[in-house]
């Protein structure tokens, strides 16, 4: 199914964006995040509108990071997370004070697709190696889908009417990624499940002759002021696209570092800076199968 977006909120794929799976299928037992602490990780954040999907992925990490710190805190021995998609929206729609309606359409097709994610943050799971002088604060594997008796669709798709160029999101049923604290940026990694393409401009012509890119990875660093700067890529075959996008507290994104900002134009070299990090394995393939 195809949805659309009005203009002025934009996907979250726009700017992104396991061991649990496996200690899943082998029984082991996980910590069901509870409700009220997911809302508490919620309303801690701060300074910039959460309710606009731009700004989704900054929540999302801020959200995961937050609870992967306490739970290493409370059980460093594990076992993984486990998040349930109702009460992540639920807890989202109280937190930022909207209607199940007008919530971002991603976050509720995430829900009638009842993506649940689990969580493994613990580090010898995730991470085998990582450049010195980059230390890692947290290493985690992100894993999102549905139980396996769920009768969901293959995958969903929507269109971004709003950024520039615009933008068709393709989500698989159950997707993954690796998420890295560095402390000075944050890494969406080896992302699995997600793609997009320009559907407008020159790129958009292109785009349509090869079809969706898969995104690759999503890295992203804010300013004093609490401006976000994402550098993210997205590959098709043979052809690589590496874009940044600057996005303003309020939600307002636009492609590129503006001019007359050198601490944006930091930022962004920063983040296009090589990382020498090393992951563990995933624990098998992934096929578009719940954890």
């Amino acid at each position: 199914m195809t949805q659309y977006l009005r203009p002025g909120v934009p996907s979250l794929a726009l700017c992104l964006v396991t061991a649990a799976a496996s200690a899943w299928e082998k029984g082991e037992s996980v910590q069901r995040v509870a409700f009220a602490e997911l809302r508490e990780a919620m309303r801690a954040e701060q300074g910039y509108d959460a309710r606009r999907t731009t700004n989704l992925a900054r929540f999302q990490a801020g959200v995961f990071l937050r609870l992967a710190e306490r739970a290493q805190a409370r059980r460093p021995q594990g076992p993984p997370l486990f998040f349930d998609h109702a009460e992540w929206f639920q807890a989202y729609l109280e937190t930022v004070g909207l209607s199940a309606e007008q919530a971002p359409i991603s976050c509720r097709l995430s829900v009638t697709s009842r993506q649940d994610a689990w969580m493994e943050y613990r580090r010898h799971h995730v991470l085998q190696r990582a450049t010195e002088g980059r230390p890692v604060r947290l290493a985690l594997n992100v894993s999102v889908g549905p139980q396996p008796l769920a009768q969901v669709p293959a995958r969903y798709s929507y269109e971004d009417l709003s950024s520039i160029p615009r933008l068709r999101v393709t989500v698989e049923r159950a997707y993954r990624y690796r998420l890295l604290d560095l402390g000075d940026q944050v890494l969406f990694d080896q992302i699995e499940g997600l793609y997009g393409r320009p559907t407008s401009g020159l790129l958009g012509l292109l785009f349509a002759m090869i079809g969706e890119g898969r995104a690759v990875f999503s890295r992203m660093a804010i300013a004093n002021d609490g401006t976000q700067v994402v550098v993210g890529q997205a590959k098709k075959a043979f052809l690589v696209r590496t874009a940044t996008v600057t996005i303003q507290p309020d939600g307002t994104a636009e492609q590129g570092v503006p001019e007359g900002r050198p601490d944006l134009a930091a930022l962004e070299a920063r983040l296009r800076e090589p990382l020498g990090v090393e992951y563990v394995p995933w624990p098998e393939p992934h096929d578009g199968r719940a954890p």
